[in-house]
């Protein structure tokens, strides 16, 4: 499967803001972001200085999508295009459906740091989804579906730290974390009022629709 395999701190430097792709370290004076928040290359500050095409603003809100998410291009036409098909509003249907990934919902939920580490840990084989176990990060929850750590897995240091993190993060209303269990049930579907990702999400369907 391919993946991105560079720094992720220039996918943020690129898109010309935040897009807390580390977790909690984004929030700290660690970030890269903070000492340097002009593009990357020989000349990312002259690129800042340059006014973008209607084009420009559609591909850039959807290459911000497909990094907040993890999504590489192909993975994310199909989405767009299940969206489409769904009927209502498509941008929205769009998010909903990356809201609804296995390894969002596990970030959301508090059961890891960042969506990356989300994914790792589903691979290998850390979470269950109603008492089974799930290697696939881009699984599709739904409305009662409840997430868990693995028993054997809450033996595991790196569980110990998260189950601590979790407790003082704030989750998102359509989830309910059992944090003494490490566990999270998805109580309704996303709503476009509860994504609070910074994405325009018209720009991206104006960009499929050209």
């Amino acid at each position: 499967m391919a993946r991105y395999t560079e720094s992720v701190c220039r996918l943020c430097r690129r898109e010309g803001e935040k897009l807390y792709l580390k977790g909690d370290r984004c929030y700290g004076d660690k970030c890269s972001f903070t000492k340097r928040s002009y593009a990357p290359g020989q000349h990312g500050q002259a690129a800042a200085r340059k006014k973008r095409s209607e084009y420009g603003l559609q591909l850039r809100e959807k290459q911000k999508a497909r990094r907040i998410y993890g999504v590489l291009e192909k993975q994310f036409r199909m989405y767009y295009d299940k969206a489409a098909r769904m009927g209502g509003v498509t941008g929205e249907n769009l998010l909903v459906l990356l809201e609804t990934r296995l390894d969002n919902v596990v970030y959301r939920a508090g059961l890891a740091q960042s969506r990356a580490e989300a994914r790792q840990l589903i691979l290998h084989g850390h979470y269950t989804v109603n008492g089974r176990k799930v290697n696939i990060p881009s699984f599709l929850v739904k409305k009662g579906d409840e997430i868990a750590v693995t028993a054997k897995s809450k033996k595991n240091a790196k569980f110990a730290t998260i189950a601590e993190l979790a407790a003082v993060k704030s989750i998102p209303q359509w989830i309910a974390l059992d944090k003494d269990a490490l566990s999270a049930t998805v109580i309704e579907m996303p709503k476009r009022e509860d994504i609070d990702i910074p994405i325009e999400e018209h720009l991206i369907v104006e960009g499929y629709s050209r």
